[in-house]
């Protein structure tokens, strides 16, 4: 019996969402079948498109970059944190997230460690104005989770924090906080709520992009057949 795998990812195309400011994404043909006999593409993109990995350079200068973070980084023992009950940029707190606090310290002490994954199911606007508008994460509770020995945060959304499209200064408290532990954050997922009870795995390994801040990935979660 194989196991069972479940694509925590969203498609890359020429809808693809990103956070505002950063580069747009292309993906074209530079070779065709018909005029050179085989397939390939020239792709354009940020480091942070898509389904993606933070890593700590992304906001520290002397912070670990992507390329030599050890794989060991991406792979984790999931525990997914149900917040689907939570609006349009309303908060997410410690006290929405306590209740999983001996769950998460048990899966810690595992062989990959914990990653947390907040399940707001806002994937479900992926591709529409709403998207922009997800609940967030704080700063307290980031900092509640990494003293829990947390190695990953990942979230349903644009970002653990507040996305603005107002113009306004944004406030990165939880990047701060994640990768300033030397952890790191995983965006733009979906299908969290798939992971059911049981023992999962989930990979979020990046490209192997040398100096970089960030990377897309292919996540996804797997569990062994019993």
């Amino acid at each position: 019996m194989s196991p069972t795998y479940i694509d925590l990812s969203h498609t890359l195309d020429d809808d693809v969402q990103i956070y505002p400011g950063d580069p747009t994404f292309s993906c074209c043909p530079a070779l065709t079948i018909e005029k050179d006999g085989l397939n390939v593409h020239s792709i354009s993109m940020g480091s942070h498109i898509g389904t993606h990995v933070d890593a700590p350079y992304h906001f520290f200068a002397n912070g670990a970059q992507i390329d030599t973070m050890p794989l060991s980084t991406f792979i984790g023992n999931p525990v997914v944190v149900d917040v689907s009950n939570k609006k349009a940029k309303e908060m997410i707190t410690w006290d929405d997230i306590s209740s999983y606090s001996e769950h998460i310290r048990r899966k810690a002490a595992q062989e990959h460690g914990v990653f947390v994954l907040l399940y707001t199911g806002w994937s479900k606007h992926w591709h529409s104005d709403l998207y922009f508008d997800h609940p967030f994460l704080t700063r307290d509770a980031a900092q509640h989770l990494v003293r829990l020995g947390v190695k990953l945060i990942g979230v349903d959304t644009l970002s653990p924090d507040e996305t603005r499209v107002d113009g306004s200064t944004p406030d990165f408290g939880v990047h701060e906080v994640v990768l300033g532990a030397g952890a790191v954050i995983a965006e733009n997922l979906t299908n969290l709520c798939a992971i059911q009870i049981g023992e999962w795995l989930v990979s979020v390994v990046p490209l192997k992009l040398k100096g970089c801040d960030g990377s897309p990935v292919r996540a996804f979660a797997f569990k062994a057949p019993i």
